[in-house]
């Protein structure tokens, strides 16, 4: 069949920027107490206006140091650390609008909020020492339609390790009570801006 003018698009792929954080044993509450850099590219298949699938590659840089917060390590110790992560994950989107432009019968949407939930691997490098993790990364935001083919997004992010690595071998357990590899365990997060151009038109 013949490609027209609004049919939608099947790609979009770009570039995302934003500020890192780290929960952890060496952080409070605060996931930007001591903020990093984030940044790297993502390529999405768009099912409709509704659904996604987005496979993003990123790289983020993260700090902590206890002493920063009330927590009283055995012996008074006190530990700091910095680590760079570098993730590909696989999510799911979903927008909460029927998102796009053209196609009038429709009734589309210039901007939505959207949700997504993937998986992913995460390489740790914290102060010399690597490590391997699979991740969760969890997410929420806006997107806006700039251009029938441009869009800009902001999003905020959680991603959960199934590892302890990212504030170094020195926080693995600095209590030193057992515990399962799910509950001791680290997470960072990245509050981001995205700009994607879409292509490929859908006949």
């Amino acid at each position: 069949s013949e490609v027209k003018a609004e049919d939608p698009y099947m790609w979009d792929a770009g570039a995302v920027l934003g500020m890192s954080g780290y929960l952890g044993d060496a952080g409070g509450s605060n996931p930007f107490r001591r903020p990093g850099v984030m940044f790297g590219g993502l390529a999405r298949y768009n099912f409709n206006e509704r659904w996604a699938m987005r496979g993003q590659m990123s790289v983020s840089t993260l700090s902590g140091n206890t002493a920063d917060f009330d927590n009283v390590y055995p012996d008074n110790a006190e530990y700091s650390f910095r680590s760079t992560v570098g993730e590909f994950s696989v999510r799911g989107e979903c927008n909460f609008l029927p998102y796009g432009m053209g196609e009038a019968y429709k009734s589309l949407s210039r901007w939505s909020p959207f949700v997504s939930v993937g998986v992913g691997v995460s390489m740790i490098n914290c102060d010399g020492a690597s490590s391997f993790s699979p991740v969760i990364p969890l997410s929420a935001g806006v997107k806006y339609k700039m251009t029938r083919q441009l869009n800009l997004s902001v999003e905020f992010s959680m991603t959960k390790t199934f590892s302890d690595k990212i504030d170094g071998e020195s926080l693995d357990d600095p209590y030193g009570i057992k515990s399962s590899f799910i509950k001791n365990t680290d997470w960072y997060s990245a509050l981001s801006v995205s700009l994607s151009y879409e292509f490929g038109q859908r006949c």
